[in-house]
């Protein structure tokens, strides 16, 4: 496949099937790797793939450059971990739902528009209908939506830090510089809990598969669509990535939600296409790739 052949609106659609798909399979690894194992592995090794591809220099980033860089890629590599814990105690829809609250209050706090509350205010109805509950089937994982919580923090945190990285890195220097700076962030939590187990070839090639369809061809395909599409039309889309998270669940890893659940996650869907449809139009085109997270 030539992913950029392909239509702006068909990439950035793949690029997200991409991402969840690589996700569900992520999960598949726990069981022998351990969710800081599989972190560490596909972290470190879609850096080095990144590197491989576009062959930074890094010898040429000052002082001040890494100042830009260590914390956009410590918000990464912390996102990472913190998100993949939380798939331990939650399906990947509902993971994925929460962790979008980090960039929602961002846009909140960016905008300060009257209207913007509306949406904070829907995605807060759908937070609270997917809050831990006492008793039931339905009840939740408290320490679950905590890490995706604070998982959808690093997520704001690395949104900012990746402005000031693409205000003095332009292309993709500092965007590979900051993945090696999560890799060495993630790789020792991985190394701490999966030991030599990340070097069998089974191990190696499934995270080899995750660092691909989670950061590599997504990243690609990304990065065909922002040079087409308005960031307005980037943001309702990347509003869809709870729903396919959530089919994802479904189809690889046989995670049903309730209708409570899906309520919810249809809350934080609108809240976000709506915040993205409303913003002021003096933001930008995103300058980081939402694939890297």
């Amino acid at each position: 496949m030539r992913p950029f052949s392909l239509p702006p609106i068909p990439a950035l659609l793949l690029s997200m099937l991409s991402i969840q798909g690589g996700a569900a399979f992520a999960k598949t690894l726990f069981p022998t790797l351990g969710p800081l194992g599989t972190t560490g592995l596909r972290v470190g090794l879609a850096a080095a793939l990144l590197a491989l591809v576009f062959r930074p220099n890094l010898r040429l980033l000052t002082r001040e450059d890494w100042r830009a860089v260590l914390p956009y890629g410590a918000a990464l590599g912390l996102m990472n971990l913190t998100f993949y814990l939380s798939l331990t105690h939650l399906p990947l829809g509902l993971a994925v739902t929460l962790e979008f609250v980090g960039p929602l209050l961002l846009a909140l706090f960016s905008s300060r528009r009257a209207v913007d509350f509306a949406w904070v205010a829907l995605a807060a109805l759908g937070i609270a209908l997917i809050a831990p509950l006492t008793g039931g089937g339905a009840a939740l994982d408290p320490l679950g939506v905590v890490l995706a919580l604070t998982a959808g923090g690093f997520w704001a945190g690395y949104i900012l830090a990746g402005g000031a990285v693409g205000q003095r890195l332009p292309g993709t220097t500092g965007v590979v510089a900051g993945m090696l700076v999560a890799a060495v962030i993630c790789v020792p939590f991985g190394v701490a809990q999966a030991g030599v187990g990340l070097l069998a070839p089974g191990a190696l090639l499934g995270g080899l598969g995750v660092a691909a369809l989670s950061s590599a061809l997504p990243y690609t395909l990304e990065m065909r669509a922002l040079r087409a599409i308005p960031a307005r039309v980037f943001g309702v889309m990347m509003s869809l990535e709870p729903a396919l998270a959530a089919l994802s669940g479904l189809l690889f890893l046989s995670e049903r939600l309730s209708v409570r659940q899906w309520l919810a996650l249809l809350c934080v869907i609108a809240a976000s296409a709506g915040i993205s449809l409303t913003s002021a139009r003096r933001a930008r085109r995103p300058v980081v790739a939402e694939a890297l997270k």
